[in-house]
């Protein structure tokens, strides 16, 4: 078993609330990144989708706000037998920016993931032409270890599933 680091990060991990997943449906992303967007809230409880669910929002969804309580990502914990799965998403003005942060967001997920099940394996799925994802993920720990297609909404994809293979990580507040 790897040593564990710490890590000191400007957000928390916190249940996901409606108000969240309101503010979650007005996130728009440009494209190529624009699939990424919500539908708007009204269409998503007409539906019981996703997050606007409360049984599974609360199951499996999270939020990421940072210390002034502003919401600036949200986290899926999809649960698969022996696998916690990420399914994850940073607010858009923060996405490719310098310094590694989205790569630091990852980790912050993988240090609750570890938290809420230490000995399971993490992976996520990325559609392989995001190599802007996939770089963060790198970053974060993850390797690539398959490539498949899959259905989406708007058909099928090729996706890699990617594994965390780096340090157990420990947060310090």
């Amino acid at each position: 078993m790897p040593q564990p680091i710490t890590l000191t990060l400007p957000w928390r991990v916190v249940p996901l609330t409606e108000q969240h997943g309101r503010e979650l449906c007005t996130w728009r992303y440009p494209a190529p990144y624009d699939l990424y967007t919500w539908p708007d809230w009204a269409q998503m409880v007409r539906d019981q989708s996703e997050f606007a669910d409360l049984e599974l929002r609360d199951a499996q969804y999270r939020g990421v706000i940072d210390a002034d309580g502003t919401l600036t990502g949200f986290v899926q914990f999809f649960p698969i037998v022996g696998v916690t799965r990420l399914g994850l998403g940073l607010r858009p003005e923060l996405c490719g920016s310098s310094g590694g942060l989205g790569s630091r967001f990852v980790q912050l997920l993988v240090a609750e993931a570890q938290r809420q099940a230490p000995h399971q394996e993490i992976d996520l799925e990325v559609l392989v032409w995001n190599e802007r994802a996939i770089r963060a993920y790198q970053r974060a720990g993850f390797a690539i270890t398959d490539t498949y297609e899959k259905w989406t909404p708007t058909g099928t994809a090729e996706f890699h599933c990617m594994v965390y293979t780096g340090l157990s990580i420990l947060l310090s507040r």
